[in-house]
């Protein structure tokens, strides 16, 4: 039963799935004028007819844009939701008044929501909201073959991006080696609580994928040392791969001010991910 769930199964659930933790992206030709008097200069050349390849290119165009089907229902594509973007939940040095109320109405609403989507994380939020930490809803999965412990409400999500990496990806071959998902611990120190808690963040191979701006060894990693024209050029994983994790709910924090390379959160809604 997930309800007899405690701290040390979910970690026995985790144990070699976890990444090394971290401080806490037409209309048709017209015809010719049939009726219109035959010319008479020399016509020019007749334009060669369409290959035979042509119609195979077409139909190859078109599956390239056909959506994703993962475990028999079609994917839903969508951005991450911005009310849970972190760079609005961060204190600015010298805010007004004005801005630290919306910076602390923003944690809330952020911490509300994750609380009645995915369970109550200690300290934070209310219980009256969920009375259920996430633990009790996680689920031991795969993603790309490799094992995962994330909140069953993402495992969706997930088939959905493998779906598309298998099927968009493939000029960018990229097999991951470990995948971090749900923790017990919180990574952060301060007044935010790391997506990990709710089960709905991975990390993918973060001893190749560095967090350069986050606490601890990171900084010292020779990608993190290297002068870059892109975050991208810090990590071995493909920009394809952030490309099809963000059409399905995703938010990669490379973006973010850390330039966490290796994090993946679903902010998404839970409830559009498959049809």
């Amino acid at each position: 039963m997930r309800g007899s769930w405690t701290y040390a199964a979910i970690a026995l659930l985790a144990l070699g799935c976890a990444s090394e933790p971290k401080a806490d992206e037409s209309a048709p030709t017209p015809k010719a004028d049939e009726s219109a008097p035959t010319p008479k200069a020399p016509t020019p050349p007749v334009a060669s007819p369409p290959s035979a390849s042509a119609p195979a290119a077409k139909a190859e165009i078109h599956a390239s844009v056909a959506p994703i089907q993962a475990s028999g229902r079609t994917c839903r594509e969508q951005p991450a939701q911005d009310f849970l973007l972190r760079k609005d939940q961060i204190a600015k040095i010298g805010a007004s008044k004005e801005e630290r109320a919306s910076i602390f109405a923003a944690r809330k609403r952020s911490v509300d929501y994750r609380t009645q989507q995915y369970g109550h994380v200690s300290g934070f939020g209310s219980r009256r909201d969920n009375k259920f930490p996430p633990y009790h809803y996680a689920k031991r999965t795969k993603f790309m073959g490799v094992p995962v412990v994330v909140h069953e409400k993402i495992i969706p999500a997930l088939e959905c991006v493998e779906a598309a990496l298998r099927r968009d990806c493939t000029e960018h071959p990229y097999q991951p080696k470990s995948v971090g998902g749900i923790r017990v611990d919180n990574t952060f120190k301060d007044y935010e609580v790391s997506n990990h808690l709710y089960g709905i963040a991975v990390d993918i191979d973060s001893h190749l994928n560095p967090c350069c701006h986050c606490v601890g060894h990171w900084p010292d990693a020779d990608a993190c040392k290297r002068k870059v024209s892109s975050v991208y050029e810090r990590m071995k994983m493909p920009r394809c791969w952030v490309e099809v994790f963000e059409r399905y709910g995703f938010h990669w924090l490379g973006h973010d001010e850390l330039e966490d390379t290796m994090h993946f959160e679903f902010l998404g809604d839970p409830d559009k991910i498959v049809e």
